[in-house]
């Protein structure tokens, strides 16, 4: 997470305190620059003194990362959330970024950072696939939600998810906290 969502989810004030509470913690964390922001996460010693088996590795996934947190954040945390949850009818298979309930109904996050439009319409084709599965199994249609980057993804998005019910963020939208 950023010092910013970490700040946020542990409510720990102005940047100073958060600062003073990660320099605290640095002997569990590790962290890596990311343009202007710097990213934390566990180390081996911390991983060790809270049970934690996964691993977090440099990579090109780390903006995808933190995109998902911020929606995660953006929509009070919810309890039930899981990340990178395959969902298959037999035939057609996904694997959705996030999976949460909302007022009693499940939603899917997908996170559209790097990959091209033609692979978010495949995606969205796949979608379109299992719905009627999906509808059987939940009694209802799930909301798909995007998270992306610019206004113009936003449309190509909402453009493409046709017939299917979903919403579309931007990232300065759920940071901005509208």
């Amino acid at each position: 997470m950023t010092r910013d969502q970490l700040s946020r989810y542990f409510n720990l004030g102005k940047k100073r305190n958060t600062n003073r509470v990660l320099h605290n913690l640095s002997t569990y964390l590790s962290s890596i620059r990311d343009s202007y922001e710097t990213i934390y996460y566990l180390n081996n010693l911390g991983r060790l003194y809270v049970d934690c088996e996964k691993v977090r590795r440099k990579g090109g996934h780390i903006q995808h990362t933190i995109m998902r947190n911020e929606f995660w954040l953006f929509y009070k945390c919810p309890r039930d959330w899981k990340n990178e949850v395959k969902i298959s009818d037999g035939t057609t298979s996904i694997i959705v970024d996030g999976m949460f309930s909302r007022n009693g109904f499940k939603h899917f996050l997908e996170v559209d950072n790097l990959q091209t439009m033609k692979e978010n319409r495949e995606k969205i084709k796949r979608y379109q696939l299992l719905m009627d599965s999906l509808v059987k199994q939940m009694g209802y249609y799930p909301t798909i939600i995007w998270i992306t980057t610019t206004e113009l993804r936003r449309k190509q998005l909402e453009d493409a998810c046709g017939g299917l019910k979903c919403k579309v963020y931007t990232i300065d939208e759920i940071r901005g906290g509208i």
